[in-house]
This record gives structure tokens, sequence and C-alpha cells, in this order.
């Protein structure tokens, strides 16, 4: 038995003998102790469990929180005695919390069922522990559990008490977590297997990197350790701004790649809705679930939905600047790092503008630019197949074109020279080149 589980075993076992040392209590029955803290957790060895426990510094009474949201998972038959019914009225005591969901299934404790195992019937206990289910309570803004409602307005002992899936993808999968695309997370993983010394980058755009790469590395330190974080707002904003396949997207991969954050790109039409308040919502959603888990977000084509704001000439335009207003705020309060990407700087609302740390601008790339994205765009083995006469120099001087549009030139000759003699000549460029620029009704 690996460590993991030899400590998650001990674990259950301590808050089995916890649990029905509860019922013994309360019923009146007989019990080896008088009093469940007489019950002594176990000593874990060095798992990722036992690390994270020391590290957080979690207290017994969180400690009991965490495990019996363990135990759905791990030994869900050990909860089976929240079952016991009360004789006299012939239903569940109300007191044990828990719910089901659907037929034979487990029982699933609630926040009331977290109170009955530490207060049992002691009301004054029972008082003191309800601050585990307030929602500023570390449990909930360190994403460690979560109280889910299953009724409007339901009251905090009476929702599902469990793991977020952050803590159940660390624990029971082993894996960081990483939220599924859809409805309630309109955002997917942003990634590129391309390096950092494989991006072209003009040189001033290159050196402002530097700034988000400090601030991502060292930002902690000077708001904690500098005490800046009552100067300073949380979180940078930056903005990069530039013609389409300049590079902007693949900058935002790569530098989630080069810092170790994962990047969310924002799906924009999944967010911005016709209907009056959801764009507001979907956006909630990205954010709530953002929040503390040092991850990057890239609004792509963001003037889409942040462009300037229209006159108010009936409802739809008013909450259509309400949903901006509450964008502002939610961009300004959010701890991490946020990139939006337009193409166009002068489309993006002033009120934006005045609140980005950097401006970061990705110009057409310089004929000195554009010959190292050439060479840099072929893999080993695809530059065997390239003609040794082709005069890069003039190629890059004569023909203005973007990181994007070069790519698809290669993919395209690359793909030719597959097909056919597995050779890629000049004259294949060019006939690229010029299938590229007819795209943009443009003439070689």
């Amino acid at each position: 038995m690996d460590i993991n589980n030899q400590d998650f075993s001990q674990e259950i076992d301590w808050l089995t003998e916890l649990i029905n040392a509860r019922f013994q209590l309360y019923f009146g029955l007989e019990s080896q102790v008088s009093d469940i803290r007489e019950i002594q957790p176990p000593e874990l060895l060095d798992s990722d469990y036992a690390l994270f426990l020391h590290e957080k510094k979690i207290s017994w009474e969180e400690r009991i929180a965490i495990g019996l949201c363990l135990m759905l998972r791990l030994r869900p038959q050990s909860l089976d005695i929240f079952f016991t019914k009360n004789k006299t009225f012939e239903r569940p005591f109300v007191e044990f919390g828990g719910m089901t969901i659907g037929s034979r299934s487990a029982f699933y404790p609630t926040g009331e069922s977290l109170l009955f195992l530490l207060a049992g019937s002691d009301i004054e206990a029972r008082l003191k522990h309800f601050q585990l289910l307030n929602p500023s309570h570390r449990l909930y803004q360190d994403h460690i559990l979560e109280l889910q409602a299953t009724e409007v307005r339901q009251l905090a002992e009476k929702r599902l008490l469990r793991l977020t899936p952050e803590m159940e993808a660390r624990f029971i999968w082993k894996e960081s977590f990483q939220p599924e695309y859809g409805s309630e997370f309109p955002a997917s993983l942003l990634r590129s297997p391309m390096e950092w010394d494989d991006l072209v980058l003009a040189p001033r755009t290159a050196a402002n990197m530097q700034e988000i790469i400090d601030w991502i590395s060292h930002g902690d330190k000077l708001m904690q350790d500098w005490g800046m974080h009552k100067k300073l707002r949380p979180g940078m904003r930056i903005l990069f701004y530039g013609p389409p396949g300049t590079g902007k997207t693949l900058t935002a991969a790569l530098l989630g790649k080069e810092t170790k954050r994962e990047v969310y790109r924002i799906d924009l039409s999944a967010i911005v809705s016709k209907y009056i308040g959801e764009t507001e919502k979907n956006l909630a959603k990205v954010f709530d679930l953002a929040e503390f888990r040092n991850w990057i977000l890239f609004f792509d084509e963001a003037d889409a939905l942040f462009g300037k704001r229209t006159q108010v000439s009936d409802a739809h335009d008013r909450y259509a600047n309400q949903e901006v207003s509450y964008l502002l705020q939610r961009i300004e309060n959010f701890d991490g790092v946020v990139i939006l990407a337009s193409n166009l700087r002068n489309n993006l609302d002033e009120a934006f503008s005045r609140r980005f740390e950097s401006l970061i601008q990705f110009p057409m790339p310089s004929a000195r630019e554009r010959k190292s994205l050439w060479e840099k765009g072929f893999s080993t083995q695809a530059a065997k197949a390239l003609d040794p006469n082709i005069d890069w120099n003039a190629i890059a001087e004569s023909y203005e074109l973007t990181g994007g549009s070069i790519m698809n030139i290669i993919r395209y000759v690359a793909l030719k020279a597959v097909a056919g003699d597995q050779m890629i000549s000049e004259k294949d460029i060019l006939a690229g080149i010029r299938r590229e620029f007819a795209k943009e009704g443009k003439t070689i």
C-alpha cells in the first residue's frame, strides 16, 4: 500500500471511530469515551494529504469536515449509520442532516451532519461550530470545501458539504484540477507545443513580456513581504493589441508555459448573450472559479465584448453598459493575471485603457523578424525538404506577412511536398504567398 492510500485509510478509520462514538454518546449507549475529542487523529506519514494538512495548518474541526467529505468518496458505507430512523416518528432524524440523490444512494453529508458530529445536542458547541459553515471561512475561501445549495435561499446547514473539484482532483484523481468547458465554465485551457525560444517578437514587445514574468514570479513577495498590498491593486491587467496573426494568442499560451501557470481562453461567443443580464452571469462563473487559483485569463478578440460603451438609447444599451461596468469591477478586483487581446487599441473603451498596468503592441513583424519566422517555422525534418537556394532575405524583405500568415504558407508548401516530390522550392513558397495574399484581396 503506498503512503497516500495508507494515510487515507488511517484517516477514514479515525473518522469512522469518531462517528460511531458520537452516535453512542447521543443515544446514551455504552462508549469507551465520554467526549469524541478523546479520540486522537492518526499521525500521518509524508503523503500529499499529510503535507496539505501541515501546510494549511488544518485544525481538528476542519480536519473532520474534510474527512467527512473524503469518506463519501473513499468509504461511503461508513456513513450508513446516519440513515438511522427515529422510530417515534418513523422518519430520519432531522438533526443528522444529509440527503440522498437518486434511489439506493449513499448518504451525502450536509452542514447539519458536520454540526451533529462536532456538537451532538450541545447548543453552545453547535453555535461555536457554525463558523465552519460561514462562506467567509477559509475552507471555502481557499477552495477546499464547498456548500452546495440544492434549493433557493437554502440555509447553510441544509446544503451539501463536499470537496471542491480542485481538491477531488488532487486527492482522488491525483492530478491538477482542470474544469471542463461548458455552460458552467465557458473557457478552455490554452496550450502550445512550442517553447518560449520559438517565439519571434518585436524587441519592444519582447522586453514588455519580462514585466509580466516578473509579476507572476515575484508579485506575491512585492505585495506581502514588502507590504505593497496596502498601496497596489491585486493582480495584473494587460492589453495585447495588434493585427491578427501577430502572436497575441501564442504569447499568452507561452507566458503560462514559461511561468508554470494555466492559461484559460475565454470563449466570447459563449459569454455574450442576447438575453439581458446573462452575459454578466456568464462572466461571474469564469471569475468565481478562477479566483485564487493562479490562472491567467485570456480574453481573445476582446473588443467584441469590451468595446466602447454605447450611448443609452434603450433598455438593451443600458444593460450592455452595466455589463461593461461589472466586468471592470471584476477585472480590478481579480487577484490573478488578466490579458485582453484586441486588433485595434482604439476599439476599447477608454475606461478599460486606464485600468491596464501594461499596454503591449504586437506590430507587423519587420523584415528581420519575418526571416526568423520563416526559418523557425519548419521542423528539423521538414527543413530537409527545403531547396538550399531559397533566398529567405529577399522573401522576408519583399513580402509583408504576419507570423500567422507565414505559418499558413508553411503548412501549405509542406503538405504539398509530402504529397508530391518531397521538395520545397522557392517557386512553391511564392505560390503559397500568392495564395495567402488572395485571402485579403491582394496580389504579388
